[in-house]
């Protein structure tokens, strides 16, 4: 099955934060960041998958919307490691722009399945 675009930005987000992970110096207290980022931002593209096995379009549309809260928390865990310097403002600032894409990408795929539902 090819991989749509969403998909594969969601999974691109998703490694490029592990790999930024990986540079952060967890033994400054931020070690928990770390771990609640990386699962946030794994988190969105195994429910984008998920969904594809969706037992219903209600359940389809359940697991998008659990992916979308996961993107808006991975934002949130962007800008406390950005607030505690533990990132670059500038890498913040690009993984902030496609945690917004992906975002955007997410509520039009359920607002356009939840107008197909009726």
């Amino acid at each position: 099955m090819k991989d749509s675009e969403l998909r594969t930005r969601a999974k691109s987000l998703a490694l490029h934060v592990i790999s930024v992970c990986d540079d952060v110096d967890t033994r400054k207290g931020r070690g928990v960041l770390v771990n609640q980022i990386v699962k946030s931002s794994t988190s969105i593209g195994a429910n984008i998958h998920e969904a594809n096995y969706a037992s219903s379009k209600a359940d389809f549309i359940n697991k998008f919307h659990i992916a979308l809260k996961e993107c808006n928390e991975t934002e949130y865990w962007l800008e406390m490691l950005a607030g505690s310097d533990a990132i670059s403002e500038g890498v913040s600032k690009a993984l902030l722009q496609e945690c917004g894409i992906i975002r955007r990408m997410l509520v039009k795929s359920i607002t356009t399945a939840k107008e197909n539902l009726q």
